[in-house]
């Protein structure tokens, strides 16, 4: 070895050693977040920050039900009276559907409690299409559009034979308009008191 390391080659392999040795054992430093210092209040604060207060909420419209026929004037009236003013009213559909929408819904309800006030009367649920399709598939949508009305009614306690249904398809329209104001008007299931 003396041989090899000789006339001053030794110090360079020694500090070469000694550097390698003192890299291995050094940390990387750990970067710690810092927090921040505490607001100083000004002379002129006296109290925190308020959040600003929530928008005023908008009154909603007071909605005013129909004047309710009167019970003496329902028992006197003639079926054809009866349906002309009537208290039943119908329930409209989208586009090719039976689906009864939450409005379709909250009609049959308040149909549900005259048909409950009136236990005697019978009723049959007509469905109706817009002109648009064959006859055949209105007739059968027209169909669904009673029968997903009855189903309703029933499901909140009236009594299925009071309730019959029947299908017309496009033959009668409400409106005999042929824009899409008219067909809306014309997809519905529409309550006819048969019996009282």
């Amino acid at each position: 070895m003396r041989r090899i390391v000789g006339k001053g080659l030794w110090v360079p392999l020694l500090a070469l050693a000694v550097t390698a040795a003192a890299c291995g054992h050094k940390k990387a430093p750990i970067a710690r977040p810092t927090v921040p210092p505490p607001a100083t209040a000004s002379a002129n604060d006296t109290a925190p920050a308020r959040p600003p207060l929530p928008p005023e909420p908008v009154p909603e419209p007071t909605i005013v039900p129909p004047e309710p026929i009167r019970d003496e004037a329902i028992s006197s009236a003639s079926l054809d009276d009866l349906n002309r003013n009537s208290p039943l009213r119908p329930v409209f559909f989208d586009l090719d559907s039976s689906e009864l929408s939450t409005e379709g819904q909250r009609i049959l309800d308040a149909n549900a409690g005259v048909l409950k006030q009136h236990a005697t009367w019978t009723v049959t649920i007509e469905g109706h299409c817009d002109e648009r399709g064959t006859a055949e598939y209105n007739l059968a949508l027209g169909e669904r559009r009673a029968l997903s009305a009855r189903a309703y009614l029933i499901s909140l306690g009236l009594p299925a034979d009071r309730l019959r249904t029947v299908s017309y398809g496009k033959e009668f329209p409400f409106d005999p308009g042929h824009d899409e104001p008219a067909y809306a008007k014309n997809r519905r299931a529409h309550f006819v008191i048969t019996a009282k």
